[in-house]
């Protein structure tokens, strides 16, 4: 690949209803692996943060100001059309449809993407950067959301609710 080739890569940040041993949590903190595994396998696919690698922990252990409820997943991906394929056309939008009952409402935006060049793996701290970007000046070239790319098509027919704070 050249260095002009660009690859997207997004920030989801959630925090949980409870701890992620507590019961009321236990069906998403169980279908990580399935979910994480499957973006793996999808083409298009880059590189996904991982965790330490415990069965059913995801990246639950990058606490993000030091709070355990606090869950981020970061991932580089080919293409809009390539995120847009796996989060609306698999099983994770099962499980996206279903995020209130695991899943405070942060009243604020906690999902965020930017172009990076290919090869490039972006930080935690990095990827909160371009977050706090976002909440600061709303979509730029710098960090947007979904409704900043004109090629998200999916992303038009199936989006969520504004009171998500998408």
């Amino acid at each position: 690949m050249t260095d002009d080739v660009l690859h997207l890569a997004e920030l989801n940040v959630g925090r949980l209803v409870a701890d992620v041993d507590d019961p009321r949590v236990a069906e998403f903190m169980a279908a990580l692996d399935r979910i994480n595994g499957l973006g793996k396998r999808m083409p298009g696919f880059v590189w996904m943060m991982e965790g330490s690698g415990e069965p059913g922990t995801g990246n639950t252990e990058a606490k993000i100001d030091g709070d355990p409820r606090h869950v981020s997943n970061l991932t580089v991906w080919e293409s809009v059309e390539t995120l847009e394929a796996f989060v609306w056309n698999t099983v994770h939008r099962q499980f996206y449809e279903r995020r209130a009952d695991w899943f405070e409402v942060l009243g604020e935006m906690h999902f965020v993407m930017w172009w990076v060049p290919a090869g490039h793996r972006p930080t935690l701290d990095e990827a909160l950067g371009r977050l706090d970007h976002l909440r600061r000046h709303g979509d730029t070239d710098h960090a947007f959301g979904w409704s900043h790319l004109n090629n998200a098509r999916l992303w038009k027919e199936r989006r969520c609710s504004e009171i998500a704070a998408e």
